[in-house]
């Protein structure tokens, strides 16, 4: 079904004026539709107007930047931070301040585009490792060992929900010296023990081999990149990134929300933990029931098949019992196609019943016994 939507997103939608049940998307933590970053985008619209109307380095930085940015430091535990107009940029700005210090990049078979595209010029030997395979990835290493290399990939594949084995990509990297890029987007807020992603989960976060990209725009509920880092770094991107010169900075609504999603972070500290928990526990009845899926603990949970008759029939069988969940063509199997579902914290167990329930019917209808 297309979809348009026609009210804020949540844990429903309304689609065609109707009330849809929305397993889709990535607003995991539930914040993108909470009244505490509503009300504080309100305020910061009262206040600021509409748009700062000019970059960073110009006259388009408020005080509420300056917090923002302190606070995403402070969530890090790094010495600064900076935020942007988008997070797709963040893999380009690091990548960019790195130019000089390797020669090869070792990517991940499906990493990002936002890694791909944010290549910088001056890099001639870019290779792909299969994905999530260490065996492959140390083959490309020995094979370039004595040259400055970087190893990037996503922390939680968005398609897949798959976790990068950061431990042992760490391990390899110590080994080769290497260094290593972590585009963090859909982990922040939802893995580690205080939500600062996929180093955090391996118990990795003080390592100064990583360098993570990330955003606002998906657990945390607002919009826009951000990087923490040394101030070496931050200050370096400030003044040679030319998309950060050339940006208009982030509006005021966006930068207060975002400043409310680290005040819920840490007031609701075990909010990622619980949905974790029932993202494990979801999984495992959908594998039981006979489908196949990821048993990753994230919230993003595929549902594969081997023709797309299968995953469009699926996803529509759910809109026709007024739930959102999309089918999709999986880019590592080419052959495979794939129903994509995720949980956020708004769900209520109701919904998850349900959800289950569908697609138990669906199961049973389709002969799947």
């Amino acid at each position: 079904m297309e979809i348009t939507l026609e009210s804020k997103v949540g844990q429903s939608i309304v689609v065609d004026h109707t009330v849809y049940h929305y397993f889709a998307g990535n607003n995991y933590l539930g914040f993108a539709g909470d009244h505490r970053l509503i009300n504080s985008g309100v305020e910061a619209l009262l206040k600021y107007g509409t748009n700062f109307s000019a970059a960073r380095q110009t006259t388009g930085t408020a005080d509420i930047h300056l917090e923002l940015e302190k606070r995403l430091a402070a969530f890090k535990g790094k010495e600064q931070a900076m935020v942007f107009a988008s997070g797709y940029m963040g893999n380009k700005m690091i990548m960019d301040f790195l130019k000089d210090r390797i020669t090869v990049i070792l990517l991940d078979a499906m990493a990002h585009s936002s890694i791909v595209d944010g290549i910088p010029r001056n890099i001639e030997t870019v290779e792909r490792y299969a994905h999530r395979n260490i065996a492959d990835l140390e083959r490309l290493l020995v094979k370039h060992k004595g040259e400055r290399m970087l190893i990037a990939t996503d922390g939680i594949f968005a398609l897949t929900g798959e976790i990068a084995p950061l431990d042992e990509i760490h391990q390899l990297a110590k080994k080769y010296e290497a260094l290593i890029l972590v585009d963090d987007a859909h982990a922040t807020g939802v893995l580690g023990e205080t939500g600062k992603g996929t180093p955090e989960h391996f118990g990795l976060t003080d390592s100064p081999l990583f360098f993570q990209s990330e955003t606002m725009s998906k657990a945390l509920g607002s919009y826009g990149g951000f990087v923490a880092g040394s101030s070496e770094m931050i200050d370096a991107i400030r003044q040679t990134s030319a998309f950060y010169g050339a940006s208009t900075s982030l509006p005021p609504a966006t930068v207060a929300a975002g400043i409310a999603a680290l005040d819920l972070i840490a007031t609701t500290p075990h909010i990622n933990k619980t949905l974790i928990e029932r993202a494990v526990c979801f999984k495992k009845a959908i594998a039981e029931m006979g489908f196949e899926t990821i048993q990753s603990p994230t919230p993003i949970m595929p549902l594969f098949f081997d023709s797309e008759r299968e995953a469009t029939g699926l996803s529509d069988f759910l809109a026709r019992h007024k739930i959102i969940a999309p089918a999709v063509k999986y880019p590592v199997k080419l052959e495979q196609f794939m129903v994509r579902m995720t949980l956020s914290a708004a769900h209520t167990q109701d919904q998850i019943n349900y959800l289950l329930e569908t697609l138990n019917a669906w199961r049973k209808e389709n002969g799947r016994n």
